[in-house]
């Protein structure tokens, strides 16, 4: 039986890197909402930003990116989804769809300090390496920092935990 692999954690804590090398571990395949969005409308996005705008777009790939996910882990591949899961809830509606499904789900917590991610992200921009996929500005590095939200002890225990410093 597939296994489904969220991971989640804040922004710029290494969750694109850690998700390439788990898919490569276990042999699956992986989904990054940040290549999605940038592929699909990184071009189109408005400025100044419109976060509504953008968390609209994000919806609409996490419902496709779920669909091909079902199909492939029905074919027995397991499937590690980079999704950001910033919000406890978001986390907990992709575990009860894949328990619906079926799927078991091995949650994966990628954690760094702030400043590492900070700096890591601003890094990113300018020099559009592997794991980069779109622009992350300070404005919106600031705006999902304030999203995220921390994972319980419980959640902790469940998970596999990877910190960087």
């Amino acid at each position: 039986m597939a296994q489904l692999h969220l991971v989640f954690g804040p922004q710029g804590a290494g969750k694109t890197t850690y998700s390439r090398r788990l898919a490569e571990e276990v042999r699956g395949v992986r989904f990054s909402i940040d290549e999605w969005m940038g592929a699909l409308f990184g071009p189109d996005l408005p400025q100044p930003l419109n976060f509504g705008w953008i968390m609209e777009r994000v919806a609409r790939c996490e419902q496709r990116i779920w669909t091909t996910t079902l199909e492939v882990a029905r074919s027995g591949v397991d499937v590690v989804l980079d999704l950001g899961f910033m919000k406890l809830e978001h986390r907990g509606q992709f575990a009860a769809r894949a328990e619906e499904a079926e799927l078991t789900v091995q949650t994966h917590f990628v954690d760094a300090p702030y400043e590492l991610r900070r700096g890591r992200v601003l890094s990113r921009n300018r020099e559009q390496g592997a794991t980069f996929a779109f622009e992350v500005t300070p404005q919106m590095f600031d705006f999902m920092e304030q999203q995220f939200e921390k994972p319980s002890e419980s959640e902790l225990a469940r998970a596999r935990v990877s910190y960087s410093q």
